[in-house]
C-alpha cells in the first residue's frame, strides 16, 4: 500500500457539503466514484475539514491509501476524466505511511468574499455576499485584529456542535479591500484549527463592525461571552472558500 495526498478545489454550490450524506450530491461522494472508476477500489477517502453545504475550496487536502501503481499524473488526469466539471484534483503527491489529513494538519487557511457595491456582482454572485451599504474596511481590521492569538472562539460556533474545547490559536486575521473600484472585501483567517462554522460567524460579525452597528473593540466583548448569541450572525455559505492547509514538510 501506498499514501497520497490529493489537492482538490470546487465550487460547493451544488452540493451538500464534503462529506457523504444519503440522497445528497457530495464532493466526497463524487471523488470517490472518480477512484473506484479509475482504480477499481473503494477508497477511505479522509479531507483536512468537513466543508458545509455551499462552501468553496482551492486548496482541500485529502488523504488516500492505495495498492494502485498507477503514477501521479495517470491519477490526476484520470481522476479529472471522470470528476464533474465543478471539482478538480489539482495535485498527487506521496505522503507518509498512515498520513491523516485532518488530524496531521498544521493550520488552515479560509477566505469569505464580499462584493461590497450597490451593483449585485453577476460573474461572482455564486463566490461573493453581495452587500449594497458602504461598509468601513478600516474599522474590520482594527476588529480582526482582535482575533489574533489563542483565545476561547465559543461565540463563533454554531449552538449544538460537541467539541471537547474551543480554544483555538489565530496566526493572521486581515480584512482587505480590492478589484476596480473597491468593490472586492476579502477576510482571511489563519489558524490552528476551527469550530463548526467560526469562520462564518467571524465574517457576520465584522461585517456588524463594518456596517457601523458595532465599534471595533465590541470583538472583545463577543470573545468574552464565550456566547453565540453575543455575535454577529452566520455569513451566507457561499463566500466562504478554504483556500490552503499546511502540514509539516
Amino acid at each position: 500500500m501506498r499514501w497520497l495526498k490529493l489537492t482538490v478545489a470546487y465550487d460547493g454550490t451544488a452540493y451538500a457539503g464534503w462529506q457523504f450524506q444519503p440522497n445528497e450530491p457530495t464532493v466526497q461522494a463524487a471523488l470517490a466514484d472518480a477512484w473506484r472508476a479509475i482504480t477499481a477500489e473503494d477508497a477511505t477517502l479522509t479531507a483536512s475539514g468537513r466543508t458545509d453545504a455551499g462552501v468553496h475550496a482551492v486548496g482541500q487536502v485529502v488523504g488516500v491509501s492505495t495498492a494502485s501503481q498507477l503514477p501521479h499524473e495517470r491519477l490526476r488526469q484520470g481522476l479529472n476524466a471522470k470528476l464533474p466539471d465543478d471539482i478538480v484534483v489539482t495535485e498527487v503527491v506521496d505522503a507518509p505511511a498512515g498520513f491523516h489529513a485532518t488530524h496531521d494538519s498544521l493550520r488552515k487557511l479560509y477566505r469569505y468574499q464580499i462584493h461590497n457595491s450597490r451593483v449585485r456582482p453577476l460573474m461572482d454572485r455564486r463566490y461573493r455576499w453581495h452587500l449594497p451599504q458602504t461598509l468601513d474596511v478600516a474599522a474590520m481590521q482594527a476588529a480582526a485584529a482582535h482575533l489574533v492569538g489563542r483565545h476561547d472562539f465559543a461565540s463563533f460556533e454554531t449552538t449544538g456542535s460537541e467539541r471537547s474545547s474551543t480554544v483555538r490559536t489565530i496566526i493572521r486575521a486581515t480584512v482587505e479591500q480590492g478589484g476596480s473600484g473597491g468593490e472586492q472585501v476579502d477576510i482571511e483567517v489563519e489558524g490552528d484549527g476551527f469550530l463548526y462554522n467560526m469562520v462564518r460567524g467571524i465574517a457576520g460579525t465584522l461585517v456588524e463592525v463594518g456596517r457601523g452597528a458595532r465599534q471595533p473593540d465590541w470583538m472583545l466583548e463577543v470573545l468574552a461571552a464565550r456566547d453565540r448569541r453575543a455575535a454577529g450572525p452566520n455569513a451566507p455559505a457561499l463566500g466562504l472558500v478554504l483556500v490552503q492547509v499546511v502540514y509539516a514538510e
